[in-house]
This record gives C-alpha cells, structure tokens and sequence, in this order.
C-alpha cells in the first residue's frame, strides 16, 4: 500500500484528485495539506512514502518545500504536480529532489503512473 500525501492549496484540486485515487486499491490518503508549510509539519508526522506536491502555493512553493525536505531525513519521495510545463519548472523540481513531474492537466495514468514508480526512489 502507498502511503500518499496530497499537497495542493485549491481545496476542489484536492476534493477532484483524492476523489480519484480513492479509487486505487494500492493507494492510501493519509492526509491532505493546504500549504508547503503545513505539509512540511505534516510530512514529520504521518512520514507518507509519497508527497504529491503542487508547485504554486502562498508562502512558500512546493519546489522550495521539496528542497527543504530533502534537507530533513525524510525518506518521502516528492512527485511535483504543475500546471507549468516546462523546461524550467520541471529543471527546477528536479533540482530540488522531486523524483517526477506531472502536469496538472495531464491524464490520470501519468499521475498513477509517476507515483508508483515514486515508491521505488524509497
């Protein structure tokens, strides 16, 4: 079972995606966060095996929240999840530590696909 946590600040991108991976037999919502901040408090707590990670948040992005993530010993793998695609952003997310890039706007498969082979960065 993959242990997920979804990071998004729009509560109907939340509703819409976990709505969708509730679906999945092989993966488990163990927590919603709002911000990267709350999901940085959050990551300590429930220690998810994957954090689906929006990139434009209040405060502080979620690029920036993998990279201070990384800099815990965290062992959650980040999958970034944008409506930017492109070569800077996802450089970026790299950078960072996310072990994949999603577009927002991309099918579901992608998605289901990026956080399953998340698990295998653990």
């Amino acid at each position: 079972m993959i242990r997920l946590l979804l990071v998004d600040d729009q509560p109907a991108v939340r509703r819409g995606l976990g709505m969708r991976l509730h679906l999945e037999p092989d993966i488990q919502i163990i927590g919603e966060a709002s911000s990267a901040k709350e999901a940085l408090s959050m990551i300590q707590a429930l220690t998810p095996d994957v954090v689906l990670m929006d990139v434009e948040m209040p405060e502080m992005d979620g690029i920036e929240a993998t990279a201070v993530l990384r800099m815990t010993d965290s062992s959650s793998a980040v999958v970034i999840l944008s409506i930017h695609d492109d070569v800077q952003t996802r450089g970026r997310a790299q950078a960072a530590g996310a072990v994949a890039f999603v577009e927002k706007r991309g099918a579901t498969d992608s998605l289901l696909a990026a956080i399953r082979q998340a698990v295998r960065h653990l």
